[in-house]
């Protein structure tokens, strides 16, 4: 991931994540560095107010200033955008579920190869017969 890239995906994940105090705190740090570093530059300043949800529209926005001042490669900006995304958790949408008589199958997030097998369960032996 391009230094544009990871501090388009904080910008995002900052307006896209929860209002909790550790996102916004990050956000604060992450902006007022990149309200620095685009200083003189009107149409990018813009665009940070102005706000986005999507990671491509903010690399759209701003990412030719980001790299023309510097701010893709300032370790300081990258740790702060790396901060936003680390509170902000993790992406995509997470649930909770309640399963009950639950007979073979499964719910949640897999991150590997899964086999259902969607048949009865298996009858237990008759005593005596094992």
């Amino acid at each position: 991931m391009t230094g544009v890239e990871l501090i388009a995906a904080a910008l995002a994940a900052a307006t896209t994540a929860g209002i909790t105090s550790g996102v916004q705190d990050a956000y604060a740090g992450l902006k007022a560095l990149l309200v620095k570093r685009l200083a003189g530059r009107t149409a990018a300043l813009e665009a940070l107010e102005a706000g986005e949800a999507e990671p491509g529209v903010w690399q759209t926005r701003l990412g030719e200033d980001l790299a023309a001042c510097g701010a893709a490669s300032d370790a300081q900006i990258l740790d702060a955008a790396r901060a936003v995304l680390a509170r902000s958790g993790p992406t995509g949408t997470y649930t909770t579920y309640t399963v009950e008589n639950n007979h073979g199958g499964a719910v949640g997030q897999f991150n590997g190869p899964v086999t259902f097998v969607h048949a009865p369960p298996a009858p237990p032996a008759t005593p005596g017969t094992v």
